[in-house]
Order: C-alpha cells, then sequence, then structure tokens
C-alpha cells in the first residue's frame, strides 16, 4: 500500500496513540482529542523548498502561518526535510536543520543602510533614495570611463572600471537578468562564486569530456562497487549526499578514502590514507602507472572510446618538467607541438595497435612510468604498502561489471593545477572504463546550492550562458567569432555536437535583444562587450588594489573573507569610491570599514568609501530554479515575504535597470543603444516573474518552425516554448537564453516543477523529477555504457542500449536517438573527436597530461624536478609573487576546509549552528603539539606571510606527520567559517593567510596548500 505524508497521518494516528510520536502530537487529532493536543503544525501552511545550503539540493517543507490571502504577512514558524525527495529522502543536515535560525537571524538588514565617506556607522535610507543614488553613481562612472572603441578603431563597448560579484544562492531566473544587465551596460568585470570554488571543474572537466560538470549523480552512487573520495569531505561537506555513499556500502561496495585528515568520511572508509597536501597528482599519476603496468585496463573500451590511439604530431615533448613550447617570459605556452597529426582529410591519423612511439598510449606510459609507488611515498607521504592496496582495489573495476565513481570537492579545486588535479582522475576513469556506465564517473560535487545555476547561465568574466563564449576584441564581428568554433570533427562520422554553436550563440543574441537583433545588424552581436583579458575576481581586486576600479557591486557574496590574503582586499575595497552590497545579512564586506578591534582593525574615518546596503530576500521568500550538482534544475516556492523592506534580486535588478534606462532616455549618455535596444517585455517592468524570466531561459520559436526532414510539418508555431535544443536555429526564427536550458519550461509546463519521485528503473534515475539538462540525462556520456555494437557491456550496468531501431534504456540517450552503432559514432558527443580526451591536445594551459607541481608554497623542493617546482602556466600578479613565504620562515603546510556544523560565512549568524560550533580554532598533530609545547585549548598564533589570526588549538588524531623526500612535514588544519559579524565569537578568517595566486586555467585561489609558522600565545582559559 503506498501512502501520502497526509494520509500516513490518518491512517497511523490510533496506532501511535500510546508512543512517544503519539504523545507529541503526532496522532490523528479525531482518535486522541481526549488525551494529547493536536498536532501543532495542522493549522500552517506548506510550501516545497530547496535547502539554500551545499549543493546536494535537498528538499524542504516549510511551514508558516496564514494563507497568504488579504493583507495576512505570513510567518514561517518551522521547517523539515521533505519525505518526497528523491535525493534526499526526508534527511537534512545540522545545517539544514537550522535554516529557521537563518530565517529569523538577529542580523538580517531590513531596510537600505547608507554609510557616507568617512563616517563611522550605517544609516538607514529609502529604497527610492538609495536606488535614484546608486543608479546615479553608476552613469556617472560609465559616461566617463566606457571604452567604445580600442586603439584599434575596434568597437568594443567595455566598462573596465566597475565589478560585480553573483552570489551563489540566488536563482537561475536571477542571474540570468544579472547577466543581462550588466553586460547591456558594458561591465566585463563580472563574476561568481564558482570561481573561488569550482572553476577548475569546468576547466578540467570540459576539456576530457566535453562537459564540465558532475557526469552521474547522488542517487546513481549506489550502483558503484567501489566509491573513491579524494579532494573532498562530502561527509561534512554534503552531509545528505553522503548518505547514498553509505547506501553503496550497504550493498558491498567499497569506499576508498584520501586526505590529508582522517576526516568524517575517512571514519567509515574501508581504506584510507593520508598525502601531503598539494600532492593528489603524484598519486593520481602513480595509480595511472600501476594501471598500464599491471594490465588492469578497459581495453576495448580504451580502444574506442578514448584517444588513446591518435598519433601527435612531431616535436611534441616533455623534459625536466616543461612541455614543448614554453616560455619563461610570458609564463605561457606556444601549445601548437600538442596537436594531432592530421591525414590530407583532416582527420586524426590513428594506430589501432596502440604501438606507435608518438600514439597516445605510448605517450602516457612513458610519461606516467616515473610516478612508482616509490615516488608516490617521497612526494605525497602516503606509506607504499597503503598505496599499493588502494591502487589495486581500484584496478579491479577495470571489467565491465565493475564499476568506480570518484567524488570529489574544493580539495581539489583550490590548488595552483585544481583542474588538472581533476583532469587526472579523468585518465583513472577512462583507463577503466567508468564513464556513462552506472556507478561511476567523476562527480564534482558543488559547494553551494546554486553555484551550478549560476556558472550555467555564465556569470563568470569570460561566459556567456550554456558556456558558449564572451567575444573578444579580436573578434569585432560575428563572423570572426564563430570561425574558430567551427569544432569540424576530427574523425569519420562523430557528431561533434558543438558544430551547433551558431544556433546556440544566435538564438542567444535574439533572447538579449529580441527584434532588435537581426541580420543586418550582425544579431546584435556589436552590442556586447569585447573582452581585453581575463575580469576574474581574483584580477578584479588586483585592479582594485592599483586604484583602477571605481565601484563594485557584491550581489550575494562576501569577499572581504571569500577572497585570499584578507589584508589586499581590504586595502581594495577601501580605494572604491562606492560599494554595493545586496546581502539578507550583515556581512563583514558591506562593513570592512567598521572597526571591529584586532579582528577588523581599521580607520573608518580614513576610508573615503561610499557604501550601500541592500537588503534581499533568501531561499525561503523567493521563487524560482536552482541547479543542483547533480544537473537537477528544482524549482522552489516562497513561503512568506520578506522582513521589514527588503526585497527580491530579481526585483532589485530590475528596478535598477529600469531607473538607468530612464536616465539615459532623459539625458542622454555614453553608448546607450544596448540598454535601449535589450529585450524587456515583461508584464511589469520593474519587478519581472520568476516565470516569465524562466520561459525566456528555455526559449521560444519567433517564427513557425518547420520540421527539416518534412518541410510540410511544423515542430514549433510562432510564440510556442521550444521542447529541445535540437529546434534553436541560427536565422533568428528561435531565442533562448540559456541552451543547454532548452526543454526546461515547454508548452507542457514547467518541467523543473515536476515532483515524480518514481524510478521504474531503480537506478536511481528518477527522470521526472525536476528537470536535469542537457535534455533531462541523468547519466552524461551514457552511449559508453554499451560496446560499440550498442549492447550494453554488462547486463548488471545496463543503462542504455541499441534496439535495432533506436537507442532506449533507463535514461534518456546521450547521443542521437536514431544514430546506429554502425555509424561508428563516439559517445562523447561534444568532442570533435568523438571520444574521451587522455591526451588534452593544446586545452589544459601546464600541459596535454597532468603532471605533478608543487604548491607556491611548499615545505619541501619538487621531487620529480627541482628546477620547475611550481606550476609554471599559473598567473602572478607583481606584489602577490613577492608576498609568497619560504619553508625556513613559514615551516609548516596549511589548509582549510568546511566544518559539518558550518556553512561558509552565513551559519555563524544562526544560533543552533553557533551553539555547535562557537569559536574559531585550528588544528594540530600530536607530534607537532609536542614539539612545540601545545595542549589543546591553548591560544596559538598562525602566521602567514601576508598576515596572521589568533584561535584556539585541537591537538589531534586526525592530523599526522608524514615523511616526505627525507623531511618531516607538519600539517595545519585550519576551518574557515569566521570572521567579525554574526552571533558567534569574532574570528580573523582563514583568508588572513592565504596566498594570491590560483589555478592556471580558471584563476581559483590555493586555499588547500599554503604555508604558516605557529607559536603558543595562551593558556587555555
Amino acid at each position: 500500500m503506498e501512502l501520502s505524508r497526509r494520509n500516513f497521518f490518518k491512517v497511523s494516528g490510533t496506532a501511535m496513540a500510546g508512543t512517544t510520536a503519539g504523545a507529541l502530537g503526532f496522532g490523528s487529532a479525531e482518535a486522541v482529542a481526549a488525551t494529547v493536543r493536536p498536532y501543532r503544525l495542522s493549522a500552517t501552511t506548506e510550501t516545497r523548498n530547496t535547502c539554500t545550503y551545499c549543493s546536494v539540493g535537498c528538499g524542504l517543507i516549510i511551514h508558516s502561518t496564514g494563507d497568504g490571502s488579504g493583507n495576512m504577512r505570513s510567518e514561517i514558524v518551522h521547517i523539515e526535510g521533505d519525505p518526497d525527495h528523491p535525493i534526499s529522502r526526508g534527511s537534512l543536515c545540522p545545517k539544514g536543520a537550522s535554516q529557521l535560525d537563518f530565517i529569523h537571524s538577529d542580523t538580517r538588514v531590513t531596510q537600505p543602510l547608507y554609510r557616507a565617506p568617512g563616517a563611522k556607522e550605517f544609516k538607514p535610507v529609502s529604497w527610492d533614495w538609495a536606488m535614484e543614488r546608486i543608479a546615479r553613481l553608476m552613469k556617472e562612472d560609465r559616461d566617463k570611463a566606457l571604452v567604445e572603441t580600442n586603439a584599434a578603431g575596434v568597437r568594443v563597448n567595455r566598462w573596465n572600471t566597475v565589478g560585480f560579484l553573483g552570489g551563489s544562492a540566488t536563482s537561475n531566473e536571477t542571474a540570468w537578468l544579472t547577466w543581462k544587465i550588466a553586460r547591456a551596460l558594458g561591465i566585463v568585470a563580472l563574476d561568481n562564486q564558482a570561481r573561488i570554488c569550482h572553476g577548475p571543474s569546468v576547466a578540467g572537466l570540459a576539456p576530457a569530456f566535453g562537459r564540465g560538470a558532475m557526469t552521474n549523480g547522488f542517487t546513481d552512487i549506489p550502483n558503484a562497487d567501489v566509491v573513491i573520495v579524494m579532494g573532498g569531505n562530502p561527509a561534512e561537506a554534503h552531509t545528505v549526499g553522503f548518505k547514498w555513499v553509505i547506501e553503496a556500502k550497504n550493498r558491498g561496495a567499497r569506499l576508498i578514502v584520501v586526505d590529508p585528515r582522517f576526516t568524517r568520511s575517512a571514519a567509515v572508509a574501508d581504506l584510507y590514507q593520508p598525502l601531503r597536501p598539494g600532492t593528489d597528482i603524484a598519486f593520481l599519476g602513480g595509480v595511472v602507472r600501476y594501471l598500464l603496468e599491471n594490465d588492469k585496463i578497459a581495453h576495448d573500451y580504451v580502444r574506442h572510446y578514448t584517444n588513446a590511439a591518435y598519433i601527435v604530431k612531431e616535436g611534441y615533448g616533455f623534459q625536466d618538467g616543461l612541455f614543448s613550447g614554453y616560455n619563461a617570459d610570458k609564463r605561457d605556452y606556444d601549445r601548437s607541438s600538442w596537436e594531432y597529426e592530421l591525414d590530407e582529410q583532416g582527420f586524426v591519423k590513428i594506430d589501432e595497435t596502440l604501438a606507435h612511439p608518438r600514439c597516445v598510449f605510448s605517450l602516457m606510459k612513458q610519461h606516467y612510468s616515473r610516478y612508482t609507488p616509490e615516488m608516490v611515498e617521497r612526494t605525497c607521504g602516503t606509506p607504499k604498502d597503503g598505496f599499493l592496496e588502494i591502487c589495486a582495489l581500484i584496478a579491479s573495476t577495470c571489467t565491465s561489471d565493475r564499476t568506480m565513481t570518484s567524488l570529489y570537492s574544493l580539495g581539489w579545486a583550490q590548488h595552483s593545477k585544481g583542474a588538472q588535479n581533476i583532469r587526472t582522475m579523468s585518465l583513472v576513469q577512462l583507463l577503466l572504463g567508468n564513464m556513462g556506465v552506472p556507478g561511476g564517473g567523476i562527480n564534482a560535487l558543488r559547494g553551494h546550492s546554486n553555484v551550478q545555476g549560476l556558472t550555467d547561465m555564465g556569470v563568470l568574466s569570460n561566459m556567456l550562458p550554456g558556456y558558449l563564449q564572451m567575444p573578444t576584441e579580436a573578434e569585432p564581428d560575428l563572423a570572426s567569432h564563430l570561425k574558430t568554433r567551427a569544432f569540424k570533427p576530427l574523425r569519420p562520422n562523430q557528431m561533434s555536437y558543438w558544430q551547433n554553436y551558431t544556433k546556440f550563440y544566435v538564438s542567444f543574441l535574439k533572447a538579449l535583444w529580441g527584434g532588435n537583433a537581426t541580420a543586418e545588424n550582425d544579431w546584435g552581436y556589436g552590442w556586447l562587450p569585447k573582452m581585453d583579458g581575463i575580469y576574474d575576481v581574483v584580477r578584479q581586486f588586483e585592479l582594485m588594489s592599483q586604484g583602477k576600479i571605481n565601484g563594485f557591486v557584491c550581489q550575494g557574496f562576501n569577499p572581504l573573507l571569500s577572497v585570499p590574503n584578507r589584508a589586499k582586499v581590504a586595502g581594495g575595497l577601501a580605494k572604491l569610491k562606492w560599494l554595493v552590497v545586496m546581502d539578507p545579512l550583515a556581512t563583514e564586506t558591506s562593513r570592512f570599514w567598521e572597526n571591529h578591534g584586532e579582528h577588523n582593525n581599521v580607520d573608518s574615518a580614513a576610508i573615503q568609501t561610499e557604501v550601500i546596503h541592500l537588503p534581499t530576500s533568501l531561499f525561503a521568500e523567493d521563487e524560482g530554479s536552482m541547479a543542483n550538482s547533480a544537473r537537477i534544475i528544482q524549482w522552489h516556492w516562497p513561503a512568506a515575504k520578506p522582513p521589514g523592506d527588503a526585497r527580491g534580486d530579481i526585483e532589485i535588478m530590475a528596478e535598477l535597470f529600469v531607473r538607468l534606462k530612464a536616465l539615459y532616455a532623459k539625458e542622454g549618455g555614453a553608448n546607450a543603444e544596448p540598454l535601449m535596444k535589450l529585450a524587456w517585455a515583461y508584464r511589469h517592468p520593474e519587478a519581472p516573474t520568476a516565470d516569465e524570466l524562466m520561459r525566456e531561459i528555455n526559449g521560444k520559436a519567433l517564427a513557425d518552425l518547420p520540421d527539416p526532414a518534412d518541410a510540410t510539418k511544423i515542430l514549433r508555431k510562432a510564440g510556442e516554448q521550444l521542447d529541445s535544443f535540437a529546434q534553436l536555429r541560427d536565422d533568428g526564427t528561435t531565442s533562448s537564453a540559456c541552451w543547454i536550458y532548452t526543454g526546461a519550461y515547454t508548452e507542457k509546463g514547467n518541467m523543473t516543477a515536476r515532483r515524480d519521485n518514481s524510478d521504474p528503473s531503480g537506478k536511481g534515475i528518477h527522470g521526472n523529477w525536476g528537470y536535469s539538462w542537457p535534455a533531462n540525462r541523468r547519466v552524461l556520456y551514457n552511449r559508453a555504457s554499451a560496446d560499440p555494437s550498442g549492447k550494453a557491456w554488462s547486463a548488471k550496468k545496463k543503462l542504455v542500449e541499441w534496439t535495432g531501431v533506436k537507442w532506449a534504456g533507463a535514461d534518456v540517450p546521450d547521443f542521437g536517438v536514431a544514430l546506429a552503432p554502425d555509424k561508428n559514432a563516439g559517445p562523447f558527443i561534444m568532442n570533435p573527436e568523438g571520444v574521451g580526451r587522455l591526451f588534452c591536445r593544446g586545452l589544459m594551459k601546464e600541459g596535454p597530461f597532468p603532471e605533478h607541481y608543487e604548491p607556491f608554497e611548499s615545505p619541501v623542493a619538487n621531487p620529480f624536478h627541482p628546477e620547475v617546482q611550481s606550476n609554471p602556466a599559473a598567473r602572478l600578479f607583481k606584489g602577490d609573487k613577492e608576498a609568497f613565504g619560504v619553508a625556513a620562515d613559514f615551516p609548516y603546510a596549511a589548509t582549510t576546509y568546511r566544518l559539518v556544523e558550518h556553512f561558509h560565512f552565513w551559519t555563524k549568524h544562526q544560533k543552533m549552528n553557533t551553539a555547535l560550533q562557537p569559536e574559531e580554532f585550528v588544528e594540530i598533530s600530536e607530534a607537532l603539539a609536542k614539539e612545540k609545547g601545545i595542549a589543546t585549548g591553548d591560544w596559538v598564533e598562525v602566521r602567514s606571510n601576508r598576515g596572521r589570526m589568533k584561535a584556539k588549538v585541537v591537538v589531534t588524531k586526525r592530523i599526522r606527520a608524514l615523511q616526505c623526500d627525507g623531511k618531516t612535514v607538519h600539517t595545519v588544519g585550519i576551518p574557515l567559517h569566521w570572521g567579525f559579524t554574526g552571533v558567534a565569537a569574532k574570528g580573523y578568517g582563514a583568508n588572513s593567510l592565504t596566498p594570491v595566486v590560483g589555478d592556471a586555467n580558471s584563476h581559483t585561489p590555493e586555499f588547500k596548500a599554503f604555508l604558516v609558522d605557529v607559536k603558543r600565545v595562551g593558556p587555555a582559559v
């Protein structure tokens, strides 16, 4: 018998009457009215929402008083897990369980606040005054600073002197509207939280497979036979998602954890081994060597579904830590020698025997021959025996009936070679045949509730929505932009789906400019700003410190605690003319000018930055969609209105646009055309609805669309929502703001709002819950779950198969549905090769194979090549390089991490979470504590070459001293959750210590490996 949640309470009330649950009021009111009080939430309104914290996307039921009718103001009184949700199944972690505290936090901002230059306090102002002031400040700066044409006379429409940071918990609809307005204004310094966390995921996964997202999903994990957690700690950071690891273990899977600390994930592992922070490539390179040396690879998979047989052109080489083509002055490579050898038709030459000395397989064996178990132990500090035990278990999944899934997060991403950390696991999984199969894949555990969606929507300095690229000043017209993006197949018959780039791009421009985008004006391409570099958040603060950025907008972002080298960040903010913060909480960034003693010791009067804090709503008060880490887009509904005068981000951004447009209409100004021509056909221009925006994101037919296979048939009538990105055209007859979301809101309705949790396959697909991009596929590259003939590699691991007519199975095929196996198209349809890349051609800045480089601050020399210590292609700014510390002064390795009780800098505003973890602390090993004369509870000072922090110390067995290259290396663990606002005890912030250098491909900062010194400064009190 199947019961809904409400029916369960009805039929079980009598049975429960005598139990504790019944005594608490959970029984039927009629059955127990004489003895107990009624169920206390029976009179409340239930609203479905999504947790605002990590990217698992747990379901919530929010209970509020009132039904929202008339002038009644609802109040949220209770939050619980949604038992119907297929991922969370009613569970919530300590963060999610205390969200009521977040909503009712004492530090929520409820009215606009203004801080005049040099003032020591905020003063309340009206919305009208605040919005008019912001619009005026923006227009004045834009009119003075906008670069309409560059020195070469190219129209660039670039506004370089204002930065904009998008948050991580705003909706997709907010993100799209933000992108739309910012780019129409010409803002190039647009970025979001992903730059600080998972930027390397896109940069590392896309070159290997074609897309830069989590490949499988949380509910797929139980299909695995082996789970490896490396570069993350999901038991604490993605707690409810980790329940699926436990489910996998219950079904017989074995869990491997490799981490500098013995984490809560490690506590339930079958195999755990430590490694020194920043040495993951050395460890995984050793795994690659083990698989190759012991012939533990999936031979048919490797031969047909990877580029192992592809021949690399003459001239490619690697020696002493450098690949061919390096330019030391530019800290960059000429990557032309990293290409394939082509035949007269332009196709790659191959050697199916894998014996050619320049085929990828031969080059890979040669490259990783140096990564012996002895070198792994010498570099990582991982005992050889333990390393080999892990290798053997990983290798057991080279057979077709066993798979391994990889779970990682910021422990891989936040390094100066973060993208290559991730790339190395792609080599392992491709060699084992673990991509595109149930229980396989590489699963990027995104850290924030909608940081995936913000990335999908292109809120990154170099991106358009849907992972299209921003134009550069070398591409003055659309034809020149498209010229380098032809994506011609590199082997016969390959789909190379990016060949449709023009359709996606033109449809995007139509969504942006509407009827003003025509073939005659290049679809409005000329109105887009043209980039002259990458304006990521780290570069923004570099420019700010040079006095080159005048204004800054932070939308749900707290860079004072998020961006490396807090002293530099604070100095940059103090040089701004104005700062706008949109946030529901009193953040450190909005109060960087306040003196908080040793935790923020500034001279308020000397800081002349004008600051406006706009109070926003939060998740429980908003409507819209969010994409979880597994690419599942879920709609949520508001349970109450925001407190006081707080407003939603959509309303704020829309009103700002309307005011700016009115100012330009009245006064004129620099290059007003992009702003005036922007498509804005919303029912209420100052307050578009999330529903309207999601329809715009999905896209529609602008004219009747004939069926390409039969011109007498019409696929979509003019004005109708599109069903699929396959319907997009390059002739201006379709629009879509984000092509990968096409299909999310069709004529059938809002697909992201679906709540059917059924799973007929039993494989954790749940295809009718929400909507997963692309095309509602839940497992990417799932064509690879079948052999070249179209038959599943294993009946046990069957996902999609060729029926003789079409591809079908448990999931939506990630392939042409009617494309027969005998056409020999590969399963990695986004790549011109059609296969997964073991060798990444010229797509990675530091090399086509991952190579071990030390962190920029390291306690040891690079054992592989001491003359090339750190990533030779990583970007370094003057001053940041000089701020690096050396081991002689700062002898200990340090790494940062989350705690299960806290979420970044939000939960320190919540009483429940603060009670669980009230104050800042650091962790050190028993060996280091003995060496330094430190006991648990003592006060210590932790210093780097950039700053200091004072904190309590916890002496723990979770961190051990490691022997690396003949030297004892101690690691200091630094949780990151404290600052000087909120209800928790004040703290300094881990970024007081961290260096400014990042991943060479995405510029995500190196938070996970740097140098510090530790000194006892006082006894426990």
